[in-house]
């Protein structure tokens, strides 16, 4: 079952199905609160979902045809032409591995909090329309923008160029 998260007007749905690691669903609230309204999207909803390598692996085989673990997958639903029936809008859903976050960490210098809010950014720009693997401008577009969102939250991190985001 999602645990609803209220902040503003935006809804966020967070469910973790790999209880090894712990998250703090409050800060992620706050994080995903910020990034949203940054991004003007005070009367959204999002659903997160946390798994290990192997639920993502699994998502990613299902939805996507690729038989392999990932970070983060994003599925809007902002772009599926649904009529909305409240003045909520729906984004979509963000699912990370915590295990391959939890690796990363090493990888890009930061703590877990850290390395889930960046995904998180990632996954919302997706949800919203961007996409890196389109060109190499739209790929710098969302990289910019992913450092500006990122800068908001941690004013005093610079990402390591090992960021790929």
């Amino acid at each position: 079952i999602f645990d609803p998260i209220f902040t503003n007007f935006m809804k966020v749905l967070i469910r973790n199905e790999y209880p090894k690691i712990k998250v703090d669903t409050g800060k992620i609230k706050q994080q995903i609160g910020r990034v949203l309204s940054s991004l003007d999207c005070n009367e959204c909803e999002i659903s997160i979902l946390f798994v290990g390598d192997q639920g993502i692996r699994d998502l990613n085989q299902r939805f996507r045809g690729v038989d392999r673990s990932t970070d983060v997958l994003s599925f809007p639903q902002l772009f599926e032409g649904k009529p909305e029936t409240s003045g909520t809008l729906i984004l979509g859903d963000v699912a990370i591995s915590l295990e391959t976050s939890l690796r990363q960490t090493k990888k890009h210098g930061l703590s877990l909090e850290e390395e889930l809010t960046l995904l998180l950014i990632h996954g919302i720009l997706h949800l919203l329309g961007y996409d890196h693997e389109v060109s190499d401008h739209e790929e710098e577009r969302m990289r910019k923008k992913t450092r500006e969102l990122f800068t908001i939250i941690y004013p005093e991190k610079k990402l390591a160029d090992s960021c790929n985001f």
